[in-house]
């Protein structure tokens, strides 16, 4: 409580002003108990005198200057209304800052401008923080509630709270987009995606424009957004409450319906919505009363293109969303349904006919027109058991038309809440904890208050009370944690006004007994009202108006508000005709039908158990009466679902959120007080200002107490430790405030009362004014003395020189005295110092010996426990392994045991399952015919395949028979030439002849030499085949080791495929169901219809509609006829496309079929053979489609016959068994889908289980068949490489030798056998310790050796294989080591490395400068080149990774927090901002400079170890500084504790450290340096004079590089810690914000930096020198001795 003494001459004081509610003054003179006028200075310089006769009259004290712009009001010493307004006013106006707390509540004022105070740099800088480091932000709330939600696990609740345009759905989205940030990855996920998604839909079909907002939310919702374990985001519900559905057909002047309407009337040219009929808005009776159809700046149809697009993220198909745009556009349609009133005075009413609009609306919506319009002109009764049709006037028509289409839109309205709900629920997981964003309207009050403004503030009132328990409370836990003796804090409980409301006999059960009166009105409510509350029991909040008996007034918490009755019967009945809702349930729209099926869902939704259900979305009457005719009124439905909330609201942890709209005029940063204060008192923030001063509001530390008035405290040194700390307040409080009732001391702080601070401050104030006088008091006796010393000094100068002539004479006699005393002491010295020196060496002596054996001794006990030490080691490694492997033998056993039981029971299930079989004869007839003829086929194939092996056998024996032809011919012509040569004649014969025979006998050995090597070629030939049945022989016995895995996954994903089918089948059932279900309402319509039309006439007739009643309709299935599908016969052709075999694009008929190709080429002709005719091969070789040789490439005629017969009898095999194989395959696929068929429950026979084993067998010689077939064609293809051989080797060898001019020497040779072992050794499996003590690059020059090695042997397609492969490992070492940072570096210098090396011998570089004498690769490597390219930079962007969250949690401790001066700063010199939550972490010792410095030497060392190249160095450590400056200005930009000048010296400090290491590491050419101007400029922005305007001019010049926005944000931050230090002035801003506007320096507006901006890297190319492998160290330990040197 303030006192009296306070009220002295220059003080400020608060007085009540008409216009601006509160104004400030200044008192002239010092007040006295006496006076009886106060002589106040106004603001416009006018004198007043404000009777205080009393101190109870006295005006409310100002706060001192320096909480002036506090971002805490708690923290405020006079906590009142003029003191909350004054500090938001200074905060929104001359700070710019629309955030202000209070306590636990953050006050957000609508700036009606955009902010650049929301980017993802912003979240990045919150995120983490304590909020009270932070300047006040919603995102420090949600901050708040995430870090209390994953560290206590407990629920979280977000309430924002506001009036109409104040702020509530943008403050809302904004929580939700920073809680799905930081809830997720730096990129959003699908759970966020859709989190945020739901925001357009909700926008779009609950928001409207009012009088007050463009955008204003007319429906409150809580959304709970679920969180794992670990904090991730994962799914989200939605509740809904009490939405405004009277807007859809009457809006207000000025106002519109809901969006959603607008923004479809506004895409009616879009070819999809044509068949909507649609018009423009003013067209329609429910979009244009209010007059403004469109709002400026807003585009309706772009809106409705985000509400699409949010519907497809949510899951939403697209022609879903035309039934829902359907349903709102029948809306509009219904409102122009023209009804006429006829009869009587109006007591009848018609529907015209040929109503377009009812045509439109029936056929959008899918029912009958007819039936339509009489339903919405007459009525049903019931009476005496008897169904009446009374028609209904005209005013009444209107009325239950206008009741239909708000009940469509309410159902429509739910629904989609419903469907948003489905799309973020998390259907396989369970959220840990949640936090609940509750955007709900605030205290309303109008000059007409009807049914909505008091749902409203009954809703607030409850929120209010739960408000005031939860501050109350919170109070309490500080009192008792700081364990602090106190009184109970009595608060203002509106429980009273809650009672009147929900109570017995309250305003609510009232309602509802009226509402159930057959003739009750609002006027006999509001009599009832009055007797119960006014009358006979008067209730103190409930009063009726003077004037008017049709209204009544209640005390709310935050002022009076007068109801109108009128209205709120029919709005809390909410009444819909049963007769339409039947005909809408009846609609041919599958999604209308779904809305009406059951009864209607309400516009609140409940929740219970996390599940949302709605409550009823109006009562729909009828004429038959029944126990549920009685519906829940909406009273009733708010008042649950209002519980419901409170339950869930007390349950969890709150944050609030309080939206103050500032002016009505929607201006930018313009402030109304009046509106303001209204809105404080409405939502709760000057009570919870009462609360706090109430109690002690003031609460310091110790150790600020003592440092901000250490002066006040006599004796007390600077504080070094707490408890001295604590002992000196403690001492000197009670003597400056004499009352003890002022103030309280806590375990770690000191309350004070309200104004205590102020008593203090004057206090200080006087003591400092008292040390002035006494500094000017010991200065003027400091003169005076110095002058009597001056002059005492001259005379002591003139006795020195007398004296000193004497003193010579004496020291003369001295000086001679001394040196005869100089002589003896030598003497005596040089006797001394000789014994002493003997004496000292054979003491040295001794002891060196005595040393000596005692070192010796204990080295011979050392060595002995060493000995004993690694004797129990050995023996305890013995028996600890033995123990081991015992132990592990008994697991082992125990696993194979368990893991044997599990394999034969999935075994015994396996084979019931296989034998479900026989139950598909129960699902067809004559299956066992078609088995039998399954298994008949099965045999057939068998023999063919007996067959084809006797033709194989066949063609072997002829291939044997052939060849011992080619023998005997061999031997005939032998014998030709003997006979020859004995029948030659005598030498007699002429010279010509035997010149003839001489030439044929040479023809004759050479055709004798080629035969025999034709010979010894087939018998090669045939021991190669026999090589080759042995390796397929082998494949053979690999493959049955892997059948039984093949038939398991077969026959899983059978059971999928049937599952699927399942799950199909009753979709569809459940469709047809619901058909049928409407139909037969349609069917009761009509039959009822039908009977009226009757009763009409005065006579009954058999109406053809009626005849269907004898025929009872059944939703059970139809009875499958004869012609019912049953199961696919079981054809090899039945099988889809899809499961031939891949390589069946190459296989010919060999019954040549028109799907063979052509014949080959026709090839030149040698002439027959000697041996015999090609004719007989040829023919056959066209049969089977097999390409003829070249005869160029065969040696002979008689080889290339033999050839030709090879590759014939191959294909013919070939063939027969791939066609097996297909056949083979159809029957396996065709037997296992009747064998996975559902059961149908007969036995199973012998002959199924014989085709079960059938099966198992055909396919395993099918996986035989297929694996021979693959050897035999690689067989063919070998063979045809091996021919051409002899003619492409010496071609390639020429062309090598032709591109190599230069044979290059110094190579490594690797094998292709060890490229696998080597890439394995050297780069993934090789070790962290091995591979850093490797010489650098080491990697790189050993594989680039190896390359060069295979591209100087001309296999380029290996060559290009091996560096794709190395590539490979490289990438994947990369990613093994992701978070080391040394063997990133190693592999980041490797990549570029071969890079180099590779560009270096491309044949890119051959010719150009200083490629002379090198030898150019002759492969095409640009490929690799790329991919080594990408790698670097992938190696370097996780590096800098690695490094930058080593950096993210300790830049900003380090650079702004760490005091690296000691004692510079200090926290004393201002009060605290802010109080400290219970649940928020404690503070910590920040880490300092050194250890931002120990990971950037980490990262420096781990690249000079890899010599990587220092432009790259440069590059990395730019980006890193980078980082550094953003977060820490980021930081510095959103924390007004760090804005003073000590903290901006500590900065510019810890900067020079910085930059100080960057220059010993010569790290400043690359930018690293300058990176960190932007902080630089800051601290010295910080530093300099702000008071004119040359200064003004200096810091703008100086700040060249900070934004306008910085400077003046920094500026405003500005908090003086010391009284050295003076606030920065609002003409100190302005002229700076004049020089800001003439600095065209184009520079775009920005606030914070964006910490995610990478620069681009550049890879510099360092061309290797010249590489040879006699240079090249390779440790034993990379294992790759293999390697031959070339």
């Amino acid at each position: 409580m303030a006192t009296v003494e306070l009220y002295t001459k220059g003080a400020t004081v608060w007085i009540h002003d008409p216009d601006a509610v509160w104004v400030s003054a200044q008192i002239l003179l010092t007040y006295r108990a006496e006076d009886q006028h106060l002589l106040l200075l106004l603001n416009d310089g006018r004198e007043a005198r404000l009777p205080a006769a009393a101190p109870s009259e006295l005006p409310l004290l100002g706060n001192p200057a320096i909480l002036e712009g506090a971002n805490d009001l708690t923290a405020l010493s006079f906590l009142h209304e003029p003191a909350v307004l004054h500090n938001l006013r200074v905060r929104f106006l001359d700070y710019s800052s629309i955030y202000t707390y209070c306590g636990i509540v953050l006050v957000a004022i609508n700036p009606y401008d955009q902010l650049p105070v929301y980017g993802k740099e912003v979240i990045d800088a919150y995120s983490g923080q304590d909020m009270t480091d932070m300047e006040p932000h919603i995102f420090s709330v949600a901050e708040e509630a995430y870090r209390t939600m994953t560290r206590e696990e407990e629920n979280q609740s977000i309430i924002i709270s506001g009036e109409s345009g104040s702020g509530k759905t943008v403050s809302a989205k904004f929580t939700m987009r920073y809680l799905a940030v930081v809830g997720g990855a730096s990129e959003q996920t699908s759970v966020e995606e859709r989190v945020l998604a739901s925001n357009p839909i909700m926008e779009s079909i609950g928001n409207a424009k009012t009088t007050r907002n463009d955008n204003s939310s007319r429906f409150g919702k809580y959304i709970e957004i679920g969180f794992g374990v670990t904090g991730e985001m994962f799914g989200a519900n939605m509740r809904t409450y009490l939405l405004e559905k009277s807007r859809v057909v009457f809006q207000a002047p000025s106002e519109r319906n809901y969006h959603v309407f607008y923004q479809l009337c506004a895409s009616r040219a879009l070819p999809e919505m044509r068949a909507l009929r649609l018009d423009s808005a003013e067209q329609f009776r429910y979009t244009n009363p209010g007059g403004d159809v469109e709002i400026p700046g807003n585009d309706d149809k772009a809106d409705l293109e985000r509400t699409r697009k949010a519907f497809t993220v949510l899951g939403v198909p697209p022609h879903q969303q035309m039934e829902l745009f359907t349903i709102l556009s029948a809306v509009l349609h219904l409102g122009n349904v023209d009804i006429q009133a006829s009869g009587r005075g109006g007591d009848r009413s018609y529907i015209d006919p040929a109503d377009s609009s009812l045509a439109v609306f029936s056929m959008l919506l899918g029912v009958d027109g007819p039936q339509m319009a009489h339903w919405l002109c007459h009525r049903r009764l019931a009476v005496g058991g008897e169904t009446l049709v009374k028609p209904m006037a005209g005013q009444r028509a209107l009325e239950a038309r206008d009741a239909l289409a708000k009940h469509i839109y309410g159902q429509l309205f739910t629904w989609t809440v419903h469907r948003l709900n489905a799309a973020l629920h998390a259907p396989r997981r369970r959220p840990k904890s949640f936090i609940g964003v509750l955007d709900i309207y605030g205290f309303e009050t109008f000059d007409r208050n009807s049914f909505e403004q008091f749902c409203i503030n009954y809703a607030n009132e409850k929120l209010q009370q739960q408000f005031n328990r939860h501050v109350f409370q919170l109070e309490q836990e500080e009192y008792v944690r700081e364990e602090l003796a106190w009184s109970r804090i009595e608060f203002s409980d509106n429980q009273p006004c809650i009672d009147l409301i929900e109570g017995h006999l309250g305003l609510l059960d009232l309602l509802d007994e009226e509402g159930r009166m057959p003739k009750g009105s609002d006027e006999n409510w509001a009599m009832k009202l009055y007797d119960q509350h006014y009358c006979s029991n008067p209730h103190p909040y409930f009063s009726k108006p003077r004037l008017s008996n049709s209204a009544f007034i209640l005390l709310h918490f935050a002022d009076e508000v007068q109801y109108e009755c009128g209205g709120f019967l029919e709005k809390n009945r909410d009444t819909v005709f049963e007769e339409p809702i039947n005909i809408l349930r009846a609609s041919q729209s599958e999604l209308v039908a779904e809305l009406f099926q059951q009864p209607a869902p309400g516009d609140c939704e409940a929740v219970a158990g996390g599940t949302s259900s709605s409550p009823t979305n109006g009562s729909l009457r009828s004429g038959r009466r029944s126990h549920k005719e009685h519906k829940l009124t909406v009273g009733f439905q708010f008042r649950q679902s209002l519980q419901q909330l409170m339950g869930t609201l007390n349950s969890t942890t709150p944050h609030y959120v309080r939206c103050i709209k500032p002016n009505d005029l929607k201006e930018p940063f313009l402030f109304d007080p009046r509106r303001t204060v209204q809105q404080l008192r409405a939502c709760g923030v000057l009570e919870t200002v009462r609360i706090s001063a109430a109690g002690f509001p003031s609460r310091w530390t110790y150790g600020d107490f003592f440092q901000r008035y250490r002066v006040l405290l006599r004796g007390a040194a600077p504080p070094r430790d707490q408890e001295p700390v604590q002992a000196a307040c403690r001492r000197a409080l009670p003597r400056l405030l004499p009352d003890p009732e002022r103030y309280r001391f806590g375990r770690t702080k000191v309350f004070l009362r309200a104004g205590q601070v102020a008593v203090m401050e004057r206090l200080r104030a006087e003591r400092l004014r008292g040390a002035a006088v006494e500094v000017q008091r010991r200065a003027r006796g400091w003169l005076a003395r110095r002058r009597y010393g001056r002059v005492r000094w001259a005379a002591a100068t003139l006795q020195r020189h007398c004296r000193g002539a004497l003193g010579r004479r004496l020291a003369l006699t001295l000086r001679y005295t001394r040196a005869a005393l100089v002589v003896q002491k030598t003497y005596r010295m040089v006797a001394v110092r000789r014994l002493y020196l003997t004496i000292g060496r054979a003491a040295l002596t001794v002891q060196a010996f005595t040393h000596g054996m005692l070192a010796r001794r204990r080295h011979r006990e050392a060595r002995a426990e060493r000995a004993a030490v690694r004797l129990q080691a050995a023996v305890r490694g013995w028996l600890a392994r033995r123990a081991y492997g015992r132990v592990r033998r008994a697991v082992v056993l125990a696993q194979c045991c368990a893991r044997r039981r599990a394999a034969h029971r999935r075994l015994t299930a396996l084979k019931a399952e296989a034998r479900t079989v026989e139950k598909v004869r129960q699902l067809n007839k004559g299956m066992e015919v078609k088995l039998m003829q399954l298994q008949l086929r099965a045999d057939q194939e068998a023999r063919d395949s007996a067959s084809l092996r006797e033709t194989l056998l066949c063609e072997r024996v002829a291939h044997a028979a052939g060849l011992a032809g080619l023998q005997r011919d061999v031997r005939r012509l032998e014998r030709q030439r003997g006979e020859e040569e004995a029948a030659r004649a005598p030498p007699a014969a002429p010279e010509a002849e035997l010149e003839e025979r001489r030439r044929a006998e040479e023809r004759a050995a050479q055709e004798t030499l080629r035969l025999t090597q034709d010979r010894q070629a087939l018998l090669s030939e045939r021991d190669l085949l026999l090589r080759e049945k042995e390796e397929l022989s082998s494949c053979l016995q690999e493959l049955q080791q892997t059948q039984d895995e093949c038939v398991r996954q077969a026959v899983s994903r059978s059971g999928a495929e049937l599952r699927a089918e399942l799950e199909e089948e009753r979709r569809k059932y459940q469709g047809q169901l619901r058909e049928f279900t409407r139909l037969e309402q349609r069917y009761d319509n009509l039959r009822e219809m039908s009977q009226l039309t009757e009763r009409a006439q005065g006579h009954r007739r058999t109406d053809s509609i009626q005849s269907l009643g004898s025929e009872p309709l059944s939703p059970g299935p139809a009875s499958p006829g004869p012609a019912s599908p049953g199961l696919p016969p079981l054809s090899p052709f039945s099988l889809p496309s899809g499961g031939a075999f891949p390589e069946a694009v190459d296989r010919v008929s060999v019954s040549g079929t028109p799907g063979s190709p052509g014949p080959p080429e026709p090839v030149p002709d040698r002439g027959p053979p000697a041996w015999g005719p090609r004719w007989l091969m040829d023919p056959l070789m066209e049969r089977m489609g097999v390409a003829k040789a070249s005869t160029t490439q065969m040696s002979g005629e008689d080889l290339g016959h033999a050839y030709d017969a090879v590759r014939v009898a191959n294909k013919f095999l070939e063939v027969q068994l791939s066609s097996q194989c297909r056949q083979l395959e159809e029957e396996l696929q065709a037997a296992r889908t009747l064998a996975g068929r559902p059961p149908s429950g007969r036995p199973a026979t012998a002959q199924q289980e014989d085709v079960l084993e059938m099966l198992e067998v055909r396919e395993l010689e099918c996986v035989r068949l297929r694996r021979e077939l693959k050897e035999l064609r690689a067989t063919v293809t070998l063979r045809r490489l091996l021919a051409q051989t002899g003619t492409i080797w010496p071609v390639i060898r020429t062309s090598i030798k032709q591109s190599n001019p230069q044979d290059p020497r110094g190579l490594l040779e690797v094998r292709k056998r060890e490229e696998a072992k080597l890439i394995k050794n050297l780069i993934t499996d090789v070790r962290v310790d091995s591979a850093l003590s490797l010489p650098a690059g080491l990697p790189a020059r050993v594989l680039f050796l190896c390359v060069r090695h295979t591209d100087r042997g001309g296999d380029h397609d290996r060559t290009r294989s091996f560096c794709s492969n190395a590539v490979t490992a490289m990438k994947a070492a990369l990613k093994k080591h992701s978070s080391d940072v040394n063997m990133t570096a190693l592999w980041l210098k490797n990549a570029c490395l071969l890079n180099d090396l590779l560009m270096q011998h491309s044949p890119k570089k051959a010719g150009t400068p200083g490629s002379e004498g090198r030898a150019p690769l002759t492969s095409d490597l640009s490929d690799v080149s790329h991919a080594l390219s990408s790698l670097c930079i992938q190696a370097y962007q996780q590096l800098l990774s690695l490094t930058q969250a080593r950096l993210h949690p300790i830049i900003v401790p380090a650079m702004l927090e760490s005091e690296a001066i000691a004692g510079l700063t200090g926290t004393g010199g201002r009060p605290p901002a802010s109080r400290r939550r219970a649940g928020s972490s404690e503070p910590r010792d920040p880490p300092t400079v050194a250890a931002v410095l120990r990971e950037l030497g980490a990262l420096h060392g781990a690249l000079s170890r890899q010599a990587a190249p220092p432009a790259l160095t440069e590059q990395a450590f730019r980006q890193l500084t980078y980082v550094i400056a953003a977060a820490a200005l980021n930081s510095l930009l959103l924390r007004n504790d760090l804005c003073c000048w000590r903290r901006g010296l500590q900065i510019r400090y810890n900067i020079s450290v910085l930059e100080e290491w960057l220059r010993s590491h010569n790290l400043q050419a690359g930018g690293a340096v300058a990176e960190l101007e932007p902080l630089i400029q800051a601290a010295q922005l910080l530093q300099v004079g702000k008071k004119t305007e040359a200064d003004a001019e200096a810091l703008v010049e100086t700040c060249n590089v900070l934004s306008s926005q910085q400077i003046l944000k920094i500026l405003k931050l500005y908090t003086p810690q010391s009284d050295l230090e003076e606030k920065v002035t609002l003409n100190f801003i302005r002229s700076v914000l004049s020089v800001l506007k003439r600095r065209s320096d184009g520079r775009p507006p920005q606030l914070v930096m964006d910490v995610g901006h990478v620069y681009p890297v550049t890879l510099p190319y360092l061309p290797p020198p010249e590489l040879h492998a006699g240079q090249l160290d390779i440790p034993d330990a990379l294992k790759i001795s293999f390697l031959r040197r070339a």
